[in-house]
């Protein structure tokens, strides 16, 4: 059986740090209201002139180089992005142009929060179909862009920032011993999308718009949508929830991540938690809170791991990796 190998990863953030404090300073809140509702104390944000291709370019050169291949082996490239440089084209091609690739694919991915999951299961499922033997993934966002920064309650959430995989096709026996990614669950509802959505767009505004947040329903919503698809996730791979040695969330709100870690019966110390100092980055957030606990040692080879997020849309999913 083909599997999706995770063989490099990469990320990058912007230089600029916002804390609470400094948003404090332009609209009405405190660092203690902001600790006490989000767990978060800062974020990072791009300067003017810095773009979402810039940052996810960057995320793919620190994944080429940890796989040790360069732009020429690539098949296809996928962005899971929000917020890309233009209406068109794809940001995944000015990526490819920027990376030295000249040939294969690529294309961008929407599922706001939940992009990167999306784009998993999409290199996934191109890698089993072998239609491509190597794909960079990349999650880049700039959310600052699309933020109304007299809105307390949704411009200090966000953050900007870019990860990205390398996955390559390797042959495995077929059994949740296989090393890559071992199932994938993707869902939407399309009728929740009040309470998560930017008002605006090309056929609707001919603007951007910003992002508008309904914060209690989504909290709702977010702890069983995210814990159901963990289950079917596990049951998928025959497993139970408690077997699965890790947990890389999308890092929305810490009390999302605490109320699904309790649902589920799982250990908080087995929940890889960036929240505090990224912010929601939405499909950056998990290979960015990824690359944390790899680099921290915690996530090591062999470990079972369990990827999830939940966007806008409403769209949410999870994805099982053996590393």
């Amino acid at each position: 059986m083909i599997r999706s190998e995770i063989i490099g990863t990469g990320v990058f953030l912007p230089e600029t740090i916002v804390t609470n404090d400094a948003l404090s300073r332009r609209v009405d809140t405190s660092d203690e209201w902001i600790r006490e509702r989000t767990g978060i104390r800062e974020r990072r944000i791009v300067r003017d002139g810095e773009t979402t291709s810039m940052l996810a370019v960057a995320a793919a050169r620190a994944a080429l180089m940890d796989a040790a291949i360069d732009a020429g082996e690539l098949d296809l490239i996928v962005v899971a992005t929000t917020t890309p440089d233009e209406t068109f084209p794809a940001t995944a091609t000015t990526v490819q142009s920027r990376i030295g690739m000249a040939h294969g694919a690529a294309f961008d991915v929407q599922a706001v929060c939940s992009g990167f999951i999306y784009g998993l299961s999409v290199a996934d499922n191109f890698i089993k179909a072998g239609q491509a033997r190597t794909v960079l993934l990349i999650g880049a966002e700039t959310m600052s862009r699309l933020l109304d920064w007299t809105d307390r309650g949704t411009c200090v959430l966000f953050g900007d920032g870019a990860g990205a995989f390398v996955l390559q096709a390797r042959e495995g026996e077929g059994t949740i011993k296989d090393r890559g990614v071992l199932n994938t669950k993707l869902y939407s509802d399309g009728r929740l999308h009040d309470l998560l959505y930017v008002d605006g767009g090309p056929s609707l505004t001919q603007t951007t718009g910003h992002l508008r947040m309904k914060g209690k329903e989504v909290f709702k919503h977010a702890v069983t949508n995210i814990a159901a698809a963990i289950e079917a996730s596990a049951a998928q791979a025959g497993l139970k929830v408690s077997d699965i040695d890790w947990f890389v969330p999308h890092q929305a709100n810490q009390r999302i991540l605490d109320g699904t870690a309790k649902k589920l019966g799982i250990d908080p110390a087995r929940v890889i938690s960036t929240v505090a100092v990224h912010g929601n980055t939405s499909s950056a957030s998990v290979p960015l809170a990824l690359q944390t606990a790899l680099d921290d040692g915690r996530v090591k080879r062999g470990d079972l791991v369990l990827l999830e997020a939940m966007g806008g849309g409403f769209t949410w999913g999870a994805a099982l990796v053996r590393w």
